[in-house]
């Protein structure tokens, strides 16, 4: 019987590469890759993508001998796959790596997070460079602003995104009106942040006077790039509502404009906020417009609609292309790099702050 057992078991496995073959393969290119590389002059980038090219031949021939010629196709298919996943993957593992290995030293200098620039001159990183003393300055005063700026931009943004939704998807009815919104909403998602930021800054120089540079008027001109995102996130949470369930409504006598706020909003409010804090997330980052609209600055300004104010985007872009000692800017690049860490950080917690409220405020199944 165990010979009966072991001859059907050799009959389902025959033309067929042993679950091991891949590592088998994966050891010998990399050996053989590694000798090439030996001869031509090594490096990493090199090594892994001739690697990368011997493990495919490698793979896809010997389950072309053994499995035949559709077996190796699917094979080829796979590390293909595999492969264009992995090149995608590159540059966003080369990111986060190289901000966090130049990015963690400032951030763990003491009140790197509690300080602004305020008072921090040339001498001072002259001081730290030549005695190797503790760094000054943070960012504290950059940090506040982006807060206060994407906040009020947030405020502008979601109200009118959500209300052109709501308008587009239960009274356009593919309106002329209607057509036109979509339009526009597809060509605004596509303008520059320089040109939001010029369109912001023309506007309250029309209104208020030329040089007109506050906090208000960048998230102007963050509302303008948001603005797209909300409605079309919205809009397409609001379609995937069943119309049943407004039916339900309209039937037991309930108001279209209640039906709205108390079974359609409700219904989609997870992909709603979901997509409003990715459209924060999206303008969190934004340095031009910041640039024309706020301008820099290394004092704490507590006030949104009055005087300059920093941010973090600005205030990398300040540390790099201005250092605050031309002579020794080994400083600045560390704070720089501090903030840009602290920035990647923001937009992960955003992110993940979308997927919870995703999973919290999503539609509750079962009985």
């Amino acid at each position: 019987m165990t010979a009966t057992v072991v001859r059907k078991r050799s009959a389902l496995t025959k033309g067929q590469l042993p679950k091991f073959a891949p590592y088998i393969v994966l050891a010998v290119a990399l050996i053989l890759g590694a000798a090439i590389l030996a001869l031509i002059g090594f490096n990493g980038f090199g090594w892994g993508l001739v690697s990368a090219i011997l493990f495919t031949v490698g793979l896809v021939a010997w389950s072309g001998a053994v499995e035949g010629a559709r077996k190796a196709k699917d094979k080829l298919a796979t590390c293909l796959v595999v492969g264009a996943f992995l090149v995608a993957l590159l540059p966003l593992v080369s990111v986060i790596w190289t901000v966090l290995v130049n990015g963690i030293p400032g951030l763990i200098t003491p009140g790197f997070l509690g300080t602004s620039m305020n008072g921090v001159t040339g001498a001072f990183d002259n001081k730290a460079v030549e005695e190797g003393g503790k760094v000054l300055g943070g960012i504290y005063h950059a940090l506040l602003g982006t807060i206060q700026i994407t906040l009020l931009a947030t405020v502008i943004s979601v109200p009118v995104g959500l209300l052109t939704a709501i308008y587009l998807v239960e009274y356009g009815n593919d309106r002329p009106l209607a057509r036109a919104i979509t339009f526009f909403v597809d060509v605004m998602t596509g303008i520059p942040s320089i040109v939001a930021g010029l369109f912001a800054a023309a506007f309250f120089f029309a209104i208020v006077g030329p040089g007109t540079k506050t906090g208000a008027v960048a998230a102007v001109a963050l509302s303008v790039l948001m603005i797209p995102v909300v409605v079309r996130s919205s809009e397409e949470m609001l379609k995937i509502v069943p119309n049943e369930l407004r039916e339900a409504s309209y039937a037991l006598g309930v108001r279209k404009w209640r039906t709205i706020v108390k079974v359609v909003i409700p219904t989609a409010i997870s992909g709603i906020a979901s997509g409003v804090t990715l459209a924060i997330a999206r303008v969190i980052g934004e340095t031009a417009p910041i640039l024309v609209t706020a301008g820099f600055a290394t004092t704490i300004n507590n006030n949104v609609f009055g005087g300059w104010m920093a941010s973090l985007p600005t205030f990398i872009y300040t540390q790099i292309l201005n250092p605050t000692s031309p002579s020794n800017p080994g400083p600045s690049d560390q704070r720089a790099w501090g903030a840009a860490l602290v920035l990647i950080i923001l937009v992960m917690l955003l992110n993940l702050g979308a997927r919870l409220i995703a999973r919290i405020f999503a539609p509750k199944t079962g009985r």
